[in-house]
C-alpha cells in the first residue's frame, strides 16, 4: 500500500493519483457494526450525531456543554427545564432549526407507536422559535440528555408514525449536525461529507465513510484493521486486542459506561446465599482486579460493591470496595460452619457440600476464573451456558441459583428499584433500601439523589446482594494519523467526528 502511494506521487502527469492521495489525508473510513440504517433510531448507535444534533455532549471532561440548546435554567425541583435554543443552526435544507423540531421530536419518542420513551414521561411548551420549556414527569427520561437528537418536522410531520421505523428518511437523511449524507450501498457502506454551514465551522475530516458488514463483528473487525482498510474500530472486543502485533502503529482509546454492569448475582432465596457473611467471604475470595486483567480491561477500572448515579461514578467519590482476601473469605466461611474436613477439597455443612450452579451466557468471559477462585477457597461452582434471553428469563423470575449478569446497574435509580428494590427477582429483601430506592425514583433533584445514594452505600456494604466484576468497557482502536480522541469521554470516533482530524502517519 505505501508503495503505491509512493509510486503515484512520483508519477509524471498522474494527477488522477495525486486525487487519490489527497482523499486519502481526507477521509476516515470507520468499521461499524449495523447497517445503512446507522444514523436512524434502530440502533441508538453514535452514528446518528454525524447528521443529527442532541441539546447537549460531554466534552473530554465529562462535562455538559451546548450544541443545539444555548443556554438552560430549571426550577428548585429539576422537573421543569427552559432551553434557550442556538440561534443560526440550519437543516441541511436551509430551513431554521426551531423549538417547534424539538416539541415534535419529543412527542413523536413517546407515540404508543414508537415507544422510544415512555408516553407522557414528559411535556414541552413552545415559547417561542428558540425557547421551548420541557416538564418532566417521571424520572425515566433524563433532563438535557446527551443522546437523544431531534429530528426535522418540517420533513417528517406528515409521516406515519405507525411506520416510523420504515421509514425512507432514516437511509436519506437531512441534519443538522457536522456532517451531511452523501450515499450509501445496502449491508456494504455509507459516506458523509462535511457540512460547511455547520454552526461550529466545517469540520477538518472532509469525508466520512461507515463499512459495514460481516467484517465489523469478532475476528473479522481486527483484520479489516491490520489490513488497513479501515482507520479505526469502535466496539472492539478486548480479548481480540490481545492478538494485535507488538509495536503496531495504533492507539485503545476507552469509554465507560456505568449503567451497564457485569456482576454475580446471588439468589437470597437459596438458603446457600442467605447469610451476608456468605456474600461477603464469596466475594472476598475472588481477585476482580486480576480478573480485568485477565480480560484485557484497561487499567485502573473502577471496583466497587455499592450502586451509584452516574454523576458519582464520573466524579470517581464511590467507597472503597472490599480487597481480595482468601484467607478472610475462609475464616468467613469457617465461622459460618462450612468446613473443610481432613484430605477433602470441598467445604461441607451438615453433610452437605458447598456447591453451586452459576448461569452464564456464551459470551461470559468470567465464570471460569471465578469457578478457580472459589475453588481455593473450597467451593464447587458448576457453570449452566444459556443464551442471553434464556437466561435473562431465568434471573428476572428468581429460577436460579446464581448467575454472571450483565446489565445490573439498569437505567438510573428506575433500574436499581427493578434489581434491588421491594419485588425485585434475586430474593433481596431490605426494606430500608426499598424506601430509599423509592425516595430516589420520585425526585429529579440531584443533590438529593446524591444524598440518598450515599445512605445507600453503607447499607450494601454490608449485604452485599451482588458480587459487581467491572462496568461495560466500550475500546476503540484507531490508526495514528487519526488525532482528538481521547479515553475516556472522547473514545468513539463517530460520536465525535466534528472535533478529530487526520495526520501523517509518519
Amino acid at each position: 500500500m505505501l508503495f503505491i502511494s509512493l509510486l503515484a506521487l512520483t508519477s509524471v502527469g498522474c494527477g488522477r493519483s495525486r486525487d487519490q492521495v489527497q482523499a486519502r489525508h481526507s477521509t476516515i473510513t470507520v468499521l461499524y457494526p449495523v447497517d445503512e440504517r446507522a444514523v436512524g433510531p434502530f440502533w441508538q448507535y453514535p452514528s446518528q450525531f454525524l447528521v443529527f444534533l442532541p441539546l447537549v455532549v460531554r466534552n473530554a471532561k465529562g462535562e455538559l456543554e451546548g450544541r443545539l440548546a444555548e443556554s438552560w435554567e430549571h426550577s428548585p425541583d429539576y422537573r421543569t427545564w427552559t432551553i434557550h435554543l442556538r440561534k443560526g443552526v440550519r437543516w441541511q435544507d436551509g430551513i431554521p432549526v426551531t423549538a417547534h423540531d424539538i416539541k415534535f421530536t419529543l412527542d413523536l419518542m413517546g407515540h404508543p407507536a414508537v415507544l422510544m420513551m415512555p408516553p407522557g414521561a414528559c411535556s414541552v411548551t413552545v415559547v417561542d422559535d428558540s425557547t421551548l420549556t420541557i416538564n418532566y414527569h417521571e424520572q425515566a427520561v433524563s433532563p438535557l440528555d446527551d443522546y437523544t437528537v431531534y429530528y426535522p418536522k418540517h420533513l417528517l410531520e406528515g409521516l406515519d408514525p405507525k411506520k416510523f421505523y420504515d421509514w425512507e428518511f432514516w437511509t436519506h437523511p437531512v441534519g443538522d449536525g457536522p456532517y451531511r449524507y452523501v450515499h450509501h450501498l445496502a449491508k456494504t457502506m455509507m459516506e458523509f461529507e462535511a457540512n460547511p454551514d455547520y454552526f461550529r465551522g466545517k469540520p477538518k475530516i472532509e469525508r466520512v465513510v461507515l463499512k459495514f458488514g460481516d467484517a465489523a463483528h469478532g475476528k473479522g473487525a481486527l483484520i479489516e484493521f491490520l489490513s488497513g482498510n479501515v482507520d479505526a474500530v469502535p466496539f472492539i472486543e478486548e480479548t481480540d486486542l490481545l492478538k494485535m502485533p507488538g509495536g503496531s502503529r495504533f492507539r485503545l482509546y476507552y469509554y465507560l459506561e456505568p449503567g451497564t454492569v457485569t456482576g454475580i448475582v446471588w439468589n437470597e432465596r437459596q438458603p446457600l446465599f442467605r447469610d451476608p457473611k456468605i456474600r461477603r467471604a464469596l466475594t472476598l475470595a475472588i481477585n476482580r482486579r486480576e480478573l480485568q486483567q485477565l480480560i484485557n480491561l484497561p487499567n485502573k477500572i473502577p471496583i466497587f460493591d455499592v450502586i451509584f448515579t452516574r454523576e458519582q461514578f464520573r466524579r470517581a467519590v464511590l467507597p472503597d470496595p472490599l480487597p481480595y482476601d482468601p484467607q478472610l473469605a475462609k475464616e468467613l466461611l469457617d465461622g459460618a460452619g462450612w468446613r473443610i474436613a481432613d484430605g477433602e477439597a470441598l467445604r461441607h455443612r451438615d453433610g452437605k457440600p458447598f456447591r453451586f450452579t452459576a448461569l452464564v451466557t456464551p459470551e461470559d468471559k468470567a465464570a471460569v476464573f471465578i469457578q478457580e477462585q472459589l475453588r481455593r477457597v473450597g467451593i464447587d461452582m458448576e457453570i449452566s451456558t444459556l443464551e442471553v434471553e434464556a437466561e435473562r428469563h431465568r434471573v428476572l423470575s428468581g429460577d436460579f441459583e446464581a448467575a454472571i449478569f450483565i446489565g445490573l446497574h439498569g437505567s438510573g435509580t428506575i433500574g436499581h428499584v427493578a434489581v434491588f428494590g421491594e419485588t425485585n427477582p434475586i430474593g433481596y429483601r431490605n426494606s430500608k433500601v426499598a424506601e430509599l430506592l423509592n425516595r430516589a425514583a420520585a425526585t429529579m433533584d440531584p443533590v438529593e439523589i446524591d444524598r440518598i445514594y450515599r445512605q445507600l452505600w453503607s447499607i450494601f456494604q454490608v449485604d452485599l446482594p451482588t458480587t459487581f466484576l467491572y462496568p461495560a468497557v466500550y475500546t476503540t482502536v484507531a490508526s495514528l494519523r487519526v488525532r482528538g480522541l481521547s479515553s475516556p469521554y472522547r473514545a468513539e470516533p463517530v460520536w465525535y467526528m466534528e472535533d478529530l482530524w487526520l495526520e501523517n502517519e509518519n
